[in-house]
């Protein structure tokens, strides 16, 4: 047979290779044929594949390539009704891998996808759809076609969000308004999308607004001085003092958020934009409701809404309030704190001063719930001229002092009144405030309330006795306090004090006193009246000053001849002076010396009685006082 093996040329088949037998025109269709079954993919992009089977762990897909790809089963959860012929987007991993196989991925195409979808949003403004996956620090994570974004608190809502999970699980419209591609990072806002709407709302709204018109509104936001309400679109304030006609410290006492409230418009800023509300306003003043019986000299009873500087605010009902000022809570004249007396949130009791229901103001007191101490019978006899009493001092003064005898009646201390022996420049050298003093009354003028005390006429007038203990030419030891160009103050004994003039520093050695210096000083000069008393250190040691202190002495002598009747006595005295022997004259001097040595020890011994007596008392007080404190 000719078609036998036996007779078959393989040698003409080998020489003329594999497709020989084609022509040139037949081998560029068959190749033609053959390049439009393939595509050309690359890796690192997304192309489109047809599903061609599905097994227990993956998807075939056929996207044109020479081989098909796989993709994990896993990838196409959100697909459960998935099925062969279906196309779906796949990203190209890899052309092929060790195995020769075609590796391709759902996931990541989604993303590539997803990513391309917000740059396309944030260029064209466009809106995208997501789901909140979670909550964060500061708003919330939605996926938006698997990529992450944030969602911030504040975009949310055009309101205050106070509860962010009640969000997890939603769907919600976003807008782009953020992509940070270094990280990979996307800020989307829903609270734009909400402004639009809310736009035409608040032009509708600010069209219409009026004073006086009631609306409703949602209360958004709280602060210490009144309340943000949502009116549909426009926010308004509510301020704290027209929330309710009674005081109160804080809105959330009378009100809560979201809470749904009338108010009507008191103000509108049309430029700003800006509406101020009101809701007290909706009902009547308390003021008109206010009780005829109420009227001046009426006692009322309230309570304390609010403590000043000036005086306190006493509320008779919710919106009505009176002002006790702080010189009508106590007959005392020395204005206090008024939180000395009330606090905020006593019930206290007053009496109406003055009322204008027309103005809505009212003044009270509480001082006059008591009798004014100026009017009691006995004010004459219990404060009369020479009684002794002892009260607080309140106030100095340059002057003098001010002491509080009782509540509402005060003296006058005069400076020049404290001390018989030292000179006092300001009350405040003597006794502080808040100290206890006892006085002694030395005017009383009740028309005028007013009252002279006295608190050295508490003891005599130790002048009387200075005068013989410190007699002209005597000499005392004392002690320099001060120093000036003037002269020096000395302190002597009993606590009085005296002065010598800058001539009169001199030592013996011919250097000048000093301050502290404790020294031997001659009395030059001595007046009762003015209670001075003029001291000489120099005279002390010089015969020359002592000469000229003997002759003040002399001429100081009670008795002495006046100038004009020198010349007439002068021939007396001769006359005594021939008759007079020089023993007579020395029995005289010492007998006068004598005299003068004794009431010099007589003064010195009631001093120092004195100063015994009111040691003794001062012990005592001390340990009565220590008695005192200690019980």
């Amino acid at each position: 047979m000719s078609n036998s093996p036996d007779n078959f040329d393989w040698d003409k088949i080998e020489s003329q290779g594999f497709g020989s037998g084609y022509s040139k025109s037949e081998k560029a269709e068959m190749e033609q044929m053959y390049d439009d079954t393939l595509t050309t993919v690359q890796e690192q992009e997304v192309v489109k594949g047809t599903v061609v089977g599905i097994t227990d762990r993956d998807v075939i897909l056929n996207i044109g390539f020479k081989s098909d790809g796989l993709v994990p089963v896993s990838e196409f959860r959100d697909l459960p009704e998935l099925k062969v012929g279906d196309e779906v987007e796949v990203f190209i991993e890899d052309q092929e891998d060790p195995n020769g196989q075609l590796i391709l991925s759902r996931k990541k195409a989604k993303i590539v996808s997803a990513w391309a979808r917000i740059y396309d949003a944030l260029e064209n403004d466009n809106i995208l759809d997501g789901v909140v996956k979670r909550r964060t620090k500061g708003g919330l994570i939605m996926d938006i076609h698997g990529v992450e974004a944030f969602l911030p608190g504040s975009q949310i809502d055009v309101k205050p969000i106070r509860d962010f999970d009640v969000f997890v699980g939603k769907k919600m419209e976003v807008k782009v308004v953020k992509i940070n591609a270094a990280f990979d990072n996307v800020v989307v806002s829903h609270k734009v999308l909400i402004e639009k709407d809310l736009e035409l709302q608040r032009a509708a709204i600010l069209n219409n607004l009026e004073k006086g018109q009631v609306l409703e509104g949602i209360i958004k936001n709280m602060t210490n001085f009144g309340v943000f309400i949502d009116l549909g679109g426009v926010d308004g304030l509510l301020h704290i003092t027209d929330i309710s006609w009674g005081r109160i410290n804080h809105p959330e006492e009378v009100l809560n958020l979201d809470q749904k409230v009338n108010v009507v418009v008191l103000d509108f800023d049309e430029d700003k934009k800006r509406i101020s509300l009101g809701m007290k306003q909706l009902t009547p003043h308390p003021w008109d409701a206010l009780p005829a019986e109420i009227e001046v000299g009426s006692k009322v009873e309230g309570k304390i809404v609010n403590v000043a500087d000036y005086g306190a605010f006493l509320e008779l009902m919710p919106g009505v309030e009176g002002l006790i000022h702080v010189s009508e809570m106590s007959w005392s004249q020395h204005l206090r704190n008024p939180q000395d007396f009330i606090k905020q949130g006593d019930v206290v009791q007053a009496v109406v001063l003055t009322l204008d229901r027309q103005e809505r103001k009212m003044s009270l007191g509480i001082k006059q719930l008591t009798e004014d101490p100026w009017t009691k019978e006995d004010v004459i006899t219990k404060y009369a001229v020479g009684t002794k009493h002892t009260g607080i001092v309140r106030n100095l003064t340059n002057f003098g002092l001010f002491l509080e005898l009782e509540e509402g009646v005060d003296g006058l201390v005069h400076v020049s009144d404290l001390s018989w022996t030292k000179k006092i420049k300001h009350p405040s050298e003597f006794v502080k405030v808040g100290e206890n003093l006892d006085v002694v009354v030395l005017e009383l003028d009740v028309p005028n309330r007013r009252l002279a005390l006295g608190h050295k006429q508490l003891e005599e007038n130790p002048w009387d006795t200075f005068e013989s203990v410190f007699n002209i030419g005597s000499v005392h030891r004392a002690t320099v306090l001060e120093k000036s160009d003037r002269g020096a103050t000395l302190e002597l004994p009993y606590g009085i004090e005296g002065f010598a003039f800058p001539k009169g520093l001199t030592k013996e050695d011919g250097s000048t006193v000093e301050a502290g210096e404790s020294l031997d000083f001659r009395v030059t000069e001595f007046s009762k009246e003015d209670r001075k008393i003029i001291l000489s250190h120099t005279a002390s040691h010089s015969e020359v000053d002592a000469a000229r202190t003997a002759r003040a002495t002399k001429k100081a002598t009670p008795g002495a001849a006046p100038a004009g009747e020198k010349k007439a006595a002068a021939p007396k005295a001769k006359a005594d002076v021939d008759k007079s022997t020089l023993g007579d004259l020395d029995a005289l001097s010492a007998l006068k010396n004598q005299m003068l040595e004794n009431e010099k020890e007589a003064g010195v011994k009631k001093l120092e009685a004195a100063a015994a007596k009111k040691s003794g008392e001062t012990e005592g007080n001390e340990e009565a006082a220590d008695d005192e404190t200690n019980a």
